[in-house]
């Protein structure tokens, strides 16, 4: 499997190849947008992160909606992902988004591979927040994520989404760049 990250192009290329409808095309590209202008900000901020590696992520992240609509869009993705021979960091990428991410007792019960699904590294932390702050194709401000969320998940959920939101602020402050 090739460990280089394709090009924009390429990612989506890959998005049209696997049947992503153009509306989710469009949503991938917002928050690839949103993502590279995170990452550009924590690089600012002296942290180590690759800005290709969020970008290429960012555009990938919901391939998995070719297939499904439901919360296993993850799983579908990096296998998806996978079989385009993406480099491993872009599946955990894809795996670790949905919502705050997954817990392993919660991967469990949906059935999915046992595997880790909370975003680790900074690039998918990134990733996953980026893809919370964008609705459809328009970006959003926090506050209004986390009512959604409130109102549609359960709050072990809602928490790590939170958890996240103050990482970020940690990491970047009220930065221009968040909605």
């Amino acid at each position: 499997m090739s460990e280089q990250l394709p090009s924009r192009n390429q990612a989506v290329e890959f998005l049209k190849q696997s049947g992503c409808p153009k509306n989710v095309i469009r949503h991938c590209r917002v928050v690839a947008e949103l993502a590279k202008e995170i990452a550009q900000e924590c690089q600012k901020k002296g942290l180590t992160v690759n800005v290709d590696l969020v970008e290429i992520g960012a555009l990938m992240h919901d391939v998995g909606r070719s297939r499904t609509h439901t919360v296993n869009h993850a799983v579908m993705g990096a296998e998806i992902a996978r079989s385009f021979g993406l480099p491993e960091p872009v599946l955990s990428i894809i795996k670790r988004h949905v919502g705050g991410g997954i817990t392993s007792s919660e991967a469990r019960r949906l059935g999915w591979p046992r595997g880790v699904y909370v975003p680790q590294t900074l690039e998918e932390k990134i990733v996953c927040y980026s893809d919370k702050l964008i609705e459809g194709s328009q970006r959003v401000p926090f506050e209004k994520t986390l009512k959604s969320f409130s109102n549609d998940m359960p709050m072990p959920a809602v928490r790590r989404i939170q958890k996240l939101h103050d990482e970020m602020i940690r990491l970047i402050g009220d930065s221009q760049c968040l909605p």
